[in-house]
């Protein structure tokens, strides 16, 4: 399966922005990627720095969105991953990945089931959790495990998406740096952000795709500075081995292959699985343990 990572940044406003996308996305087709990924709410800036209630009309045309991009995957024919403001009713709205055959036609969607609240990742103001669960999407080029950004931290996501059978987890992301953090700081976030992800792909034998945004974007409430989204979309393989790295400042398209046959080859040497003590872990499903 040939997999495509797109990593940009916010053009500006929506409709440079798309377009620049949809430039991305020709040059991968061109590269022959049959499955393309884009970054979490890659249609706008990243809005969730501070609160403010005029943001929810971002969400006003998402019908709209979901028939053009339905449309990119037809003209294409490719599976696309996206990455929606959702907007369900009046004040209820997700952070949602849509996924689209080749035909057009919806595969299936993730709702964001982790939603952060961190200083200017004001994110439980707009987003409700998710109600989907961790249900992984049928394509025509296999299960894809998609889940979004602060739902990469956590090993039991990526667990569950590994025992209802995916054969391959994708995050799309916004995630980056304070620049008034030092750069031992910023190297140390980095490193966990990456390391984590690899730890997925490791106790579940399944390929890892992270797609980040790159770029500057400043906190309009002027609260703080802003952001500065470190990029480094990348791609494990089954074993945890790097297929791909990209770098902290700039955009990209890469194509990479991936191996679906070595997570079957992957589980025979390191069958974590099998072994694992289901009847002890009742206790996962708790808080805490006082």
């Amino acid at each position: 399966m040939k997999i495509a990572l797109i990593q940009q940044k916010f053009h500006q406003n929506k409709k440079l922005t798309i377009e620049k996308t949809c430039e991305f996305i020709e040059q991968a087709v061109k590269d022959k990627a049959e499955l393309i990924c884009l970054g979490e709410l890659h249609q706008s800036e990243y809005f969730c720095q501070s609160q403010n209630v005029d943001f929810f009309d971002l969400a006003n045309d998402y019908k709209k969105d979901i028939e053009f991009w339905a449309s990119v995957a037809k003209k294409h024919k490719i599976v696309l991953i996206t990455s929606l403001f959702e907007k369900r009713s009046a004040g209820l709205y997700h952070n949602s990945a849509f996924v689209f055959e080749k035909n057009g036609n919806i595969a299936g969607k993730y709702r964001k089931m982790h939603i952060p609240d961190d200083p200017n990742f004001c994110e439980k103001f707009y987003f409700t959790p998710g109600d989907l669960g961790f249900e992984p999407i049928n394509t025509s080029l296999g299960r894809l495990g998609v889940l979004i950004c602060w739902d990469q931290w956590y090993p039991e996501a990526a667990r569950i998406m590994a025992l209802k059978g995916a054969e391959i987890l994708i995050y799309p992301t916004a995630i980056g740096w304070f620049d008034d953090d030092s750069k031992e700081e910023k190297q140390r976030q980095l490193e966990a952000w990456i390391g984590v992800q690899r730890g997925h792909a490791i106790a579940n034998c399944l390929p890892v795709v992270a797609v980040n945004r790159v770029g500057f974007e400043k906190d309009k409430s002027g609260v703080s500075k802003g952001i500065r989204f470190w990029g480094s979309s990348f791609a494990f393989g089954a074993g945890g081995e790097e297929l791909f790295k990209a770098d902290s400042k700039n955009e990209c398209v890469k194509v990479i292959e991936i191996d679906k046959n070595k997570c079957e080859n992957m589980r025979r040497w390191w069958p974590f699985l099998r072994d694992r003590r289901i009847e002890f872990y009742n206790d996962l499903t708790k808080r805490f343990i006082d």
